[in-house]
């Protein structure tokens, strides 16, 4: 099945992102936050991933400011793990990001994600510092990452 990914354009598709989000991060955004990044269009940008039936399975949301994208979130349902969404996600925010205008990406993660630290390693992600104990829930730190040449966005 091919994966499909398309943009978040309206308050119905918020839902989809939220049951991603709460299956995934012990801290979620709330509808609340997303309505807001909707209000946001110039900044803020959400694209969904899904197959054939249309049901999202993944999300990215990142800011564009300036020449650099911010990798807000990026998750998969833990059924669709490890199939190559969170990749083709990636691989598409980057280039999406580059066609707006980006020149260079960063994001946090928390120190303990080894999957996400593979796969940003494989995007050319490197880490730049750290914010200590950034996350909660359970308290730990966050590896700040930038990847440079946002047009390069393949994957090794």
């Amino acid at each position: 099945m091919a994966l499909h990914i398309w943009p978040m354009t309206s308050a119905d598709q918020i839902a989809s992102v939220l049951a991603i989000e709460e299956a995934s991060f012990t801290s979620p955004w709330t509808r609340e936050m997303y309505l807001a990044e909707l209000e946001n269009r110039n900044v803020s940008f959400c694209y969904l991933a899904g197959f054939e039936d249309g049901a999202a399975v993944g999300f990215c949301s990142f800011w564009r400011v300036l020449d650099e994208l911010h990798i807000n979130n990026l998750a998969v349902l833990p059924d669709f793990r490890h199939r190559g969404v969170g990749a083709e996600l990636l691989a598409f925010v980057l280039r999406e990001g580059a066609m707006l205008g980006a020149h260079r990406a960063t994001l946090e993660v928390r120190r303990s994600n080894t999957p996400a630290l593979h796969l940003y390693d494989r995007f050319g992600f490197t880490v730049a510092g750290i914010r200590r104990d950034y996350y909660t829930n359970p308290q730990e730190d966050a590896l700040i990452l930038w990847k440079d040449r946002l047009g390069d966005a393949s994957r090794s």
